[in-house]
């Protein structure tokens, strides 16, 4: 990968040759400051002052000040000519960024965009002045010297020579290890960056011990690494002492040898400045320069370079999938190769759950324990539970985004987690992503090739889309998903997962903000999908009705059979459907999970659970319901 931006490099300078030229020419202007520096006070010492030649003396300080004023001029035009070279740059990598993120819905672009490029730009801009300045006015500070005394360079140029020789040498490695430092520094942000926002969860979960180890590990390789980085930087502290600063203590000891060798006062004063004044600063800008933001811009170009074969549409859109449980995991999605998602064999299981048991802390209970399952292929489930028990946990192991403590899990015969299940399976949580463009680019995300607009249609028709893609003026249309209710965002993730090629559907309450005739659309389409198999969180008993399968959790008490089998056998199922049940008039159905922790019923109605005292009802939160105070006159059961 080095090899390459070297060889990237090479051929974006060549192209500027003429822009390296104008470069050069303006700073050979500016490396006259760096001559002078030191020649004209030694000439005005020698053939001046020390003569008793006042006005040759400051004739000579006087060319030394032109000769700064025409370097700062020259320094001016430098400027202009790093910016034409420098800026290019920028636009390759600009449109580099925004091609990839447009295109194929790269993550990272608004990173990219927002700091990567300018960091880019600012270090080769900073990186292009210190080593053309180091370069310049070594030459400019060496010819003085020989042009004062060639004995002067006998004393300069060795340690200079062996101070750039050593900061060369360690060159390299210092920067894989600075690399290195900034590689774990971000791991340790973007880790921060999950965990911090999901605290309450993690706490709720039991899983402090588990995301303290992860955090603490983090932090451990950032401490390796820093002191890493430190022990050898000491290396670069050594090149710029033997460079810059043993040429003047070796200076001062020679002098009385250089004196009697010929060599004037007023020389030994010109080489002082030039080491002191010129080659000094210089090496110290080229050792911290190149030895902190160079690699820093090695970083930044890899990571906006072109990578290699890209993940699969439904790989990126994993990362949007957040599960909906109370007990929210804090994971990342799998990564992997892409791979086709082919129809599975009718034979092979759509899923298989083999002794799957997960908790959320090395102490906590787990929140599935156990649990065996084996889902044909074709199959439609419905999961059901009280709120908190686990269900959306259950669709985020299956989608691999959760790793089980013990057990297995397979999707259309693939292991869980890995790149080929990741690819059979789609996973729409709650909360529907949805980004600024056209309708038809956010129906074919998790397509890897274009999608004709018929099937679009097709898909939008079979899932109920139709109405909105109309309001928004067709495929074409604009998606703004600050303009669209929390339904309608629904119905555009429906009707993406609907168009993917993975043959295994998890909704996890996915269809939440829909009404119920717009729910059963959305699921029945689903179910119809050639192939498909739909495992489904459900949180209306309508959904459980028409599943073929009903897994109902609760903890040890996990059950599984139809929604028929499981009203017989099952007590908590019972319980949990409760007045979920049809009665003579409407409105007795509510639209949310019954027993829910508050043990508020949505709507009041006919045989609803109560505690013998109150409900709220259709009144004001808080009112206090008496007795035979329903809508039908009937007391809440259990009251006389």
């Amino acid at each position: 990968m080095t090899d390459g931006l070297h060889a990237r490099g090479l051929r974006f300078l060549a192209v500027r040759w003429r822009v390296l030229l104008r470069l050069g020419l303006w700073s050979v202007l500016e490396t006259g400051q760096s001559f002078l520096i030191g020649y004209a006070p030694a000439r005005a010492l020698d053939d001046g002052f020390l003569q008793g030649r006042t006005e040759t003396g400051l004739g000579w300080l006087g060319v030394a000040g032109l000769g700064v004023v025409v370097g700062a001029y020259g320094t001016a035009r430098v400027y202009a000519a790093v910016a034409a070279l420098v800026e290019p740059l920028r636009d390759r990598l600009m449109r580099r960024v925004v091609e990839r993120g447009v295109r194929e819905a790269d993550r990272g672009a608004l990173s990219g965009l927002t700091q990567q490029v300018e960091i880019a730009r600012d270090t080769s801009a900073g990186l292009v002045m210190v080593s053309r300045s180091f370069v310049f006015t070594a030459v400019g500070a060496l010819v003085g010297l020989f042009s004062l005394a060639p004995l002067l360079l006998l004393v300069v140029l060795p340690p200079l020579a062996a101070g750039v020789g050593l900061f060369a040498v360690t060159l390299g490695p210092l920067a894989r290890r600075q690399e290195a430092f900034l590689v774990a520094d971000e791991a340790l942000a973007d880790r921060l960056g999950a965990v911090c926002p999901g605290l309450r969860d993690i706490t709720a979960a039991g899983a402090e011990q588990r995301m303290s180890a992860d955090v603490e590990n983090l932090v451990d390789a950032e401490l390796r690494a820093a002191r890493s980085l430190a022990r050898f930087g000491v290396l670069r502290v050594a090149a710029l002492a033997l460079g810059g600063h043993l040429p003047i203590v070796l200076l001062l000891a020679t002098a009385p040898w250089l004196l009697r060798q010929g060599v004037t006062t007023g020389a030994l004063i010109g080489a002082l400045s030039y080491v002191t004044q010129s080659l000094l600063p210089a090496l110290h800008n080229l050792v911290h320069g190149l030895g902190t933001s160079g690699s820093r811009l090695a970083v930044v170009l890899r990571r906006l370079a072109p990578a290699g074969p890209r993940r699969d549409a439904v790989n990126r859109a994993t990362s949007h999938a957040e599960p909906a449980d109370d007990r929210r995991p804090v994971a990342a999605p799998p990564a992997g190769p892409s791979v086709t998602a082919p129809l599975p064999n009718a034979d092979t299981p759509a899923l298989t759950l083999s002794c799957v048991t997960f908790a959320y802390g090395p102490a906590s209970v787990p929140v599935i324990d156990h649990l065996d399952l084996a889902l044909p292929s074709g199959s439609h489930l419905a999961v059901v539970g009280p709120s908190g028990i686990g269900k959306s946990t259950l669709t985020a192991l299956i989608a691999g985004l959760l790793r089980p403590r013990r057990g297995t899990i397979r999707v259309c015969g693939e292991a869980v987690p890995g790149p080929e299940a990741v690819a059979r399976r789609v996973l729409i949580p709650q909360e529907a992503y949805v980004f600024t463009g056209s309708l038809a680019e956010n129906l074919a995300h998790l397509r890897p090739d274009p999608v004709p607009e018929a099937e679009l249609l097709s898909a939008a028709e079979a899932v109920g889309l139709v109405p909105l893609l109309e309001t928004l003026g067709g495929p074409e249309g604009r998606v703004d998903p600050a303009a669209l209710s929390a339904g309608e965002r629904q119905l555009i993730a429906l009707t993406r997962a609907y168009l993917a090629e993975a043959p295994l559907a998890l909704l996890d309450e996915a269809t939440c903000h829909l009404d119920g005739p717009a729910e059963e659309r959305a699921e029945r389409a689903f179910a119809a999908r050639p192939g498909g198999t739909l495992v489904v969180v459900a949180h209306r008993i309508s959904s459980a009705r028409r599943a073929d399968r009903v897994l109902m959790m609760d903890g040890r008490d996990t059950a599984y059979g139809t929604h028929d089998e499981l009203l017989r056998g099952s007590a908590r199922y019972r319980e949990l459907v409760g007045a979920w049940a049809p009665v003579p008039r409407e409105g007795s159905q509510p639209a949310l999970a019954l027993r829910d922790p508050d043990g508020v019923d949505a709507v009041a109605g006919p045989g609803l659970a109560g505690d013998g005292r109150h409900v709220v009802a259709h009144g004001p939160v808080g009112q206090v319901q008496v007795p035979r105070d329903l809508r039908d006159g009937r007391p809440l059961r259990g009251e006389g």
